[in-house]
């Protein structure tokens, strides 16, 4: 802007410059035309106008030079006064838009956008203001050697209205700039928060793309991590151009959100390691257990026969297909844990984790189902030999749950003695029908019915001893 008022000031000086030579260079062409005793005539004439004769003529041009040069002078004084005071505006405008981009970067909310409105308002009226200190400028060249009468003292006039606005304008900016300040100092302790989490987050991508490159040497693929740790480069591109583009918010949680994915990939990347050999070691595992099973499942049958052979088809209905299930599990374990190999080499970490997980379920139902058969008959076997051992567990199972009920009681609580009066029904009933039975009874629905007594007196006194708990 001061470029710009030299420049205008440059040129109207150079016009009347270039119209005052004009002038006299005709005036002297006209001269040379002249008779000699004209232009003598003339040139004396010129010599009394110009304050060289004596006489009250010459004393009266001097004292309006001097009137002239005191306007001039006073008109300039008010030049370099509005001059100051734009120059005193204009760093105060561009301190207060410091602030205002200051506030803009940090948040969004709507005192924020109510400032940048007022602003945007007070930024129009100092356009104008500006406006008519430059016309001010213009409208006189205050360095030409002529100056119109009065011209001074317009000019005069006009920059001291302009210095007077430019100052308005200023204080408007002092007032606008304390109002603001509470936001500027909100948007500075945000903005503080914005280089420490934009440098972490930049150190996790680091320590992810070592530990990536480290799991690489081991010979590791780590095809996955790799894709992640790309998916984050137009992040770190978002992270560089700044909050001033992006708002500190969103980059404050865009730092937060790639420093957890960096360091999540540099964790899974340093434990990739250790996780191949896991696996290697659960699938060496399984084979046995596959190897184990197909062992196991020899004594499936021997124990169904023996169990068809001594008990009534109750006792074993149940378990005919155990053979065949535990067939098919092995069959199925066995495909898996190919497919887990054949994942673990290459290197598809997910899955081979997945179908290690369905060949251990597999193991683990053909390993019930094998031991139930077992189970069964011995179960079996030992109540043929002696019932009453069985009815005399259940028979102090209820006794036990009996006394707690009782304890420091007259009469036991409803809820507690219902349970128990049909537990002890339930394992007479049990009792009378094995007798009844004769040559082959029920043993299976004897020892249901007595887990059943048993499970009963247990879920009594756990509502007890809860009671007391509370």
């Amino acid at each position: 802007m001061r470029g710009r008022v030299g420049s205008v000031a440059s040129r109207e000086r150079g016009v009347r410059a270039g119209s005052t030579r004009g002038y006299r260079a005709r005036g002297v062409a006209e001269l040379a035309l002249m008779p000699v005793a004209m232009a003598g005539v003339l040139v004396a004439l010129a010599g009394s106008f110009a304050g060289g004769g004596p006489g009250a003529g010459g004393r009266g041009s001097w004292w309006g030079r001097r009137g002239g040069d005191a306007q001039r002078a006073e008109a300039l004084a008010a030049r370099d006064a509005a001059q100051q005071a734009f120059y005193e505006l204009d760093s105060a405008q561009r301190e207060v838009e410091l602030a205002v981009e200051t506030v803009r970067a940090a948040e969004d909310a709507a005192a924020v956008r109510q400032a940048l409105a007022d602003f945007q308002d007070l930024t129009t009226r100092i356009n104008q203001v500006n406006l008519a200190y430059f016309e001010a400028l213009d409208a006189v060249d205050l360095e030409a050697p002529e100056l119109p009468p009065g011209a001074a003292a317009q000019a005069r006039q006009r920059l001291e209205r302009a210095r007077g606005e430019l100052a308005a304008k200023q204080a408007e900016l002092s007032a606008y700039l304390s109002r603001l300040q509470p936001l500027v100092q909100h948007a500075e302790a945000q903005l503080i928060r914005v280089a420490p989490a934009v440098e972490q987050a930049k150190r996790a991508l680091l320590a992810a793309s070592g530990a990536l490159d480290a799991v690489r040497a081991a010979g590791l693929t780590a095809d996955d991590l790799a894709r992640r740790l790309a998916e984050l480069a137009p992040e770190l591109t978002r992270l560089n151009e700044g909050a001033s583009r992006h708002g500190v918010t969103e980059t404050l949680h865009r730092a937060e959100d790639v420093a957890r994915r960096a360091e999540a990939i540099r964790a899974d990347a340093a434990q990739l390691p250790e996780r191949a050999r896991e696996i290697d070691r659960r699938l060496s595992s399984l084979r046995t257990r596959v190897q184990a099973l197909e062992t196991k499942a020899g004594t499936v049958e021997p124990a169904l026969s023996e169990l068809r052979r001594r008990f009534s088809a109750a006792c074993w209905q149940d378990l005919q297909r155990v053979p065949q299930q535990v067939a098919e599990s092995g069959r199925t374990a066995q495909g898996k844990l190919t497919e887990a190999a054949r994942a673990r080499d290459e290197q598809r970490w997910a899955d081979a984790t997945a179908a290690i997980g369905t060949v251990r379920a597999l193991l683990e139902t053909a390993d019930g189902s094998v031991a139930a058969v077992s189970e069964r008959l011995r179960r079996l076997t030992e109540v043929e030999r002696d019932p009453q051992a069985e009815v005399q567990r259940a028979r102090f199972a209820l006794r036990d749950a009996q006394r707690l009920a009782m304890a420091g009681r007259q009469a036991p609580d409803p809820r507690h003695a219902g349970p128990l009066d049909a537990a002890v029904e339930r394992l007479d009933r049990a009792t009378a029908a094995l007798t009844a039975a004769g040559r082959h009874p029920d043993y299976w629905h004897f020892l249901t019915e007595l887990d059943g007594v048993r499970e009963a007196a247990a879920g009594v006194v756990a509502m007890i001893r809860g009671g007391h708990a509370h």
